[in-house]
């Protein structure tokens, strides 16, 4: 691969050198930093990553190649992916093509040979903050403009704009996903777990959804500041108690907005595949994959019962709605089940779905 230089100019004026791979362009997005070890495909197509340039904390990146069965949109969603190393040889007998071929191919641009080790510190230190990637490091005026970035329009960007179908063997329950930019993993995991699935478009009305005849109604991850999304908050207003709900990612920040409660940024956000959540019934935890920069504050909510905390930070990671019929988690529900074929979460809204019929 031939070096060619390039710097990452940071918010706080701080600019590290590196070299290009992927696309060719300059980019702006917000700074992250995810912990995940592999699964890097996943997170390039993870529409959570919208607007947001990657920082990856593990040292050697591309080392399998891309499998596009893997991904869990149709295209790649960040906006620029860094890495300490890229591997240019990889080996799986699974592979399609390069994590560069495919970054070329989807326009996402790549960064490697910067210390991401030190990068992360810093994002540690002085919180998510804008970036910039260009052929030479910002000027004064340009970084005045940096400061102004921000992601808009995330959900409305992202999620799919029609309804979908998802047919289950021997389905025993028909299930209606408010698609906010749903992973595919998602949906896979409702499907084998016996649901017929409808995706339905962000934009929909409490009455389509109802409209739909499902047996239970499971709001989605997705991008963005949750409190973006003012319309769907007001429809989710109209469902609740109508229908059991379950709430994942941001479709759990949105169950709480719309109760009362209030979400704000964190410092740097919970990304990656090694975040603990503890379980206030059993006091058991979970090692659970997360990736979003808002969370519910707990001090607001009004409405519930907290289900799940971060045992790293203190911050809310599920609250349950008994009297609604309704529960939500802000982690990837899979997280819970431990290699068990049968997931307690979803489980338990499979209980829910029982009771009303």
């Amino acid at each position: 691969m031939k070096k060619k230089k390039v710097y990452l100019t940071l918010q706080n004026s701080d600019v590290f050198e590196g070299y290009r791979f992927g696309a060719d362009g300059d980019i702006t997005g917000e700074l992250v930093f995810s912990t995940s070890m592999v699964g890097y495909v996943e997170t390039l197509t993870n529409p959570s990553n919208f607007g947001q340039i990657v920082v990856q904390t593990f040292p050697l990146i591309g080392n399998y190649g891309v499998m596009r069965a893997d991904a869990e949109s149709e295209k790649a969603w960040v906006s620029a992916y860094i890495v300490r190393e890229i591997c240019e040889q990889p080996s799986n007998f699974r592979m399609e093509e390069t994590l560069d071929a495919y970054m070329k191919e989807q326009g996402i641009v790549g960064v490697y040979g910067i210390d991401t080790r030190q990068l992360t510190k810093v994002i540690r230190e002085d919180g998510v903050m804008s970036a910039r990637i260009s052929d030479k490091p910002l000027d004064f005026e340009e970084l005045e403009d940096l400061a102004d970035y921000c992601i808009k329009d995330a959900v409305k960007t992202v999620a799919p704009k029609t309804k979908g179908y998802f047919e289950a063997e021997n389905a025993k329950y028909t299930v209606a996903l408010w698609n906010f930019g749903a992973k595919n993993s998602t949906i896979y995991e409702l499907v084998q777990q016996g649901c017929n699935v409808i995706s339905m478009p962000a934009d929909s009305t409490a009455k389509e959804i109802l409209e739909t005849g499902a047996d239970g109604i499971v709001l989605s991850d997705g991008p963005g500041d949750p409190e973006e999304n003012k319309t769907s908050i007001e429809e989710i207003k109209k469902l609740l108690g109508k229908k059991p709900i379950f709430g994942i990612g941001l479709g759990h920040q949105l169950v709480a907005l719309a109760l009362g409660a209030n979400t704000m940024k964190q410092k740097y956000g919970h990304h990656g595949g090694s975040q603990p959540v503890r379980c206030q019934k059993s006091g058991k935890v979970y090692i659970s994959a997360q990736n979003h920069d808002y969370t519910v504050m707990t001090d607001t909510i009004k409405t519930g019962k907290i289900s799940f905390v971060n045992v790293n930070d203190g911050t809310c990671e599920g609250i349950d709605y008994d009297d609604l019929n309704a529960f939500t988690v802000q982690f990837v529900p899979e997280s819970c089940s431990a290699g068990n074929e049968e997931n307690p979460l979803y489980q338990k809204f499979f209980t829910l779905m029982e009771k009303e019929n």
